[in-house]
Formats: C-alpha cells, structure tokens, sequence
C-alpha cells in the first residue's frame, strides 16, 4: 500500500500522532480514537493492522497488552517525497525571513511593543 493512501485516512494519522509522543498500549489508542472518532474497538483494531502491515508502525507483545510505537523508517518515503517540493517554497520563506528583519530593524525602540 502506498504511504499515501495510509495517510489518507484521519483516523490512521490521528494513531499516528499519538503514538509520536511515544509508545501506546492498543487500549490507549481504542480509549482515545474511539473517544474522538466515535468508532469501535474492531473499527480501530483494523487501522492499527493497516499502520502495522504498511511499515508506519510496529507492535510488541507484553504479556497480554500490545505496546504500539511508530516506525520512523517508513517516513523515509513521505520525505524523500517532500523534499521535492521544498524547493519551491523554501526560497519564498527566507525571503519572508529577509523582510520580517528588516522589518524589524527599521522600527524605532518605542515602537517595539
């Protein structure tokens, strides 16, 4: 499956993002996605599956709990996309960065509020 089409889904990112600040028990992640999603444990259980069998995520087993963590290295992928682009925007933001200081410069101290 291509990482676009795992990402594509809010749900998924949303795992995503909570499994960045670090490592979830599959029940943490049920409690929260289906508190904000309003889906089933199954419902979830199934978008882990996906973020597991993509690459996006790993899981362990602990005794009976399952510890979620996010897979860095398939964000690899999205980079190496992304950077394409950023040629395209990253002259426009130092030439934002360019003004805002000079900008700033120009202003006179009792100005600076």
């Amino acid at each position: 499956m291509h990482a676009f089409d795992v990402l594509g889904d809010p749900v998924r990112r949303r795992i995503l993002e909570l499994l960045a600040d670090g490592q979830r028990t599959s029940g943490d992640v049920v409690a929260a996605i289906a508190a904000e999603f309003g889906i089933s444990q199954p419902a979830v259980s199934q978008h882990l599956r996906v973020l597991r069998d993509s690459g996006f995520a790993t899981a362990e087993a602990k005794g009976r709990q399952r510890l979620y963590t996010v897979a860095p290295e398939r964000f690899d992928e999205i980079d190496a996309w992304v950077q394409r682009f950023k040629r395209t925007w990253e002259p426009r933001l130092e030439a934002l960065a360019t003004e805002v200081a000079r900008e700033k410069k120009s202003r006179k101290p009792t100005e600076r509020a």
